[in-house]
């Protein structure tokens, strides 16, 4: 199952939700996201079949080894994007919202590129 840019977002955000909380809820997620409940519902679902997530009989949302590497790979575009647009002088608020966007469509190569040239200078 080809996961869409919302199903990123989700995964992202239970992997932001369990580094902060004990477990992770549904609710968890609609109230970070400011999604309805029957939003997060549909894309639980989504993502369990998908096999991105388990969702145990309490409704703790766990993210499978699957989930957690779309996760990590997405979480680390948005932090690396929105560091180096800040150092470039974008407004820390723009930078992490023009990084979200970003994360989802730059390939491997070029977010690789970007972050190395990053980490070699000290721009």
């Amino acid at each position: 199952m080809a996961l869409l840019e919302s199903g990123e977002m989700y995964l992202e955000t239970i992997l932001i939700l369990s580094r902060k909380k004990s477990f992770v809820r549904a609710i968890d997620v609609g109230e970070y996201m400011g999604y309805s409940k029957p939003s997060v519902s549909r894309a639980m679902g989504l993502l369990r079949e998908g096999g991105y997530v388990t969702v145990n009989s309490d409704g703790h949302i766990t993210l499978t080894e699957a989930g957690r590497e779309v996760a990590e790979t997405i979480y680390e575009r948005h932090t690396v994007l929105t560091d180096i647009l800040t150092r470039l002088g974008v407004d820390p608020q723009v930078a992490a919202e023009d990084a979200c966007k970003m994360e989802h469509y730059i390939s491997d190569a070029s977010f690789q590129a970007i972050k190395q040239h990053f980490l070699a200078c000290s721009c």
